[in-house]
């Protein structure tokens, strides 16, 4: 049988990086879906090529900060689960609830 704090551990960080995940790829995704829908209107509608380009370029670049930011918090959350000074197979031991 586990342990309260064991369990409770494990519960938290699962339910906190589900939280991050979406917090962080949320309005990123959205901003990317904009400025694809900008981008065409720009190349296609206005005929502005150059600017249509240059707007569709954002996307991977909102993207790419969204996942550095979401790799972030989850090096965080990495961190205050592991504690520095754990040996590496119990930190995975806690991590599974096999300590």
């Amino acid at each position: 049988m586990e342990g309260k704090q064991q369990l409770t551990e494990r519960d938290v960080s699962g339910r906190a990086t589900e939280e991050v995940g979406k917090q962080a790829m949320g309005p990123a995704f959205m901003a990317a879906v904009a400025s694809v829908g900008l981008s065409w209107y720009y190349f296609f509608m206005r005929g502005d090529r150059e600017r249509g380009i240059f707007v569709g370029l954002w996307p991977p670049t909102i993207l790419a900060f969204a996942s550095y930011f979401n790799q972030r918090k989850m090096r965080q959350q990495m961190d205050t689960i592991t504690r520095p000074g754990t040996t590496l197979k119990s930190a995975i031991d806690s991590m599974m609830g096999n300590k």
